[in-house]
This record gives C-alpha cells, structure tokens and sequence, in this order.
C-alpha cells in the first residue's frame, strides 16, 4: 500500500514538473507575439491621424447639414 502511495505522489510529481505554469507560458507567447508586431513609423502614424481627423470633420459637417434641413423642414410643416 505505501509502495503504491509513493508511486501515486511520483506520477503527480511528474505531471506537475513537466507542466509549465500558465503565467510563465503567458509570458513567453506575450514576447513572442510582441517581437512579431510591425510598428508604423511616425510618419505613417501622423498620416493616419490627418485622415481620421478630416473623415471626422467632414461627416460632422454633413451631419450638421442634414440636420439643419431637416430641422428647418420640421419647423415650414409644423408652422412654428
């Protein structure tokens, strides 16, 4: 009975050294992953805020356009 006790607790022993810990595993793949990134150039970075910034604009404007006529179309049928 000792014996198979003994043999029990080696097995787990075993499994145990042979499986990473999750955090430590986390680590190596996050590194891994991170190594792999291209990053864009500062260039490219203010490029791209300049076009989301004019996208932006440019819909806002549309938008206050739309509104403004259908604002001034609510008041021509409502009469106030």
């Amino acid at each position: 009975m000792a014996d198979e006790k003994d043999v029990k607790v080696e097995k787990k022993a075993k499994k145990k050294a042979k499986k990473p810990n999750r955090i430590v595993k986390f680590v190596r793949d996050l590194v891994s992953e991170v190594k792999k990134v291209v990053w864009p150039s500062r260039k490219q970075v203010l490029n791209n805020t300049g076009v989301v910034l004019a996208v932006c604009i440019i819909s806002g404007a549309a938008l206050f356009a739309v509104d403004s006529i259908f604002g001034l179309l609510l008041r021509l049928v409502s009469g106030s």
